[in-house]
């Protein structure tokens, strides 16, 4: 995982969300999909935040009886959606499949 983190400057003060708290809700909302775990959280979680965006490398045990590009589009599209509900950011997000089971 990457250390970046993200940094909103508000009227109030500063807000920050770790690197840490980001891959949380990134294993989260891929996991979320049927027969996917994050393979090694710390690992094979990157996040990097850049100018209002940011972009996801995640790597998955994927379902043997799945069809993969299919179950890959569900986690792109939960994990887009989660990131970018709790932080305002437009995403994109990178899967690979390293293990069925």
């Amino acid at each position: 995982m990457r250390r970046d983190r993200l940094v909103v400057a508000g009227t109030l003060g500063k807000i920050e969300v770790t690197s840490a708290a980001l891959a949380s809700v990134v294993v989260h909302a891929a996991e979320s999909v049927a027969g996917v775990h994050v393979r090694r959280p710390r690992r094979r979680v990157d996040v990097s935040v850049d100018d209002g965006s940011a972009h996801v490398e995640v790597a998955l045990t994927g379902p043997l009886d799945g069809v993969l590009p299919e179950v890959g589009e569900r986690v792109q599209h939960a994990v887009a959606a989660a990131l970018s509900a709790s932080t305002g950011l437009a995403v994109s997000v990178d899967v690979s499949f390293e293990e069925l089971a």
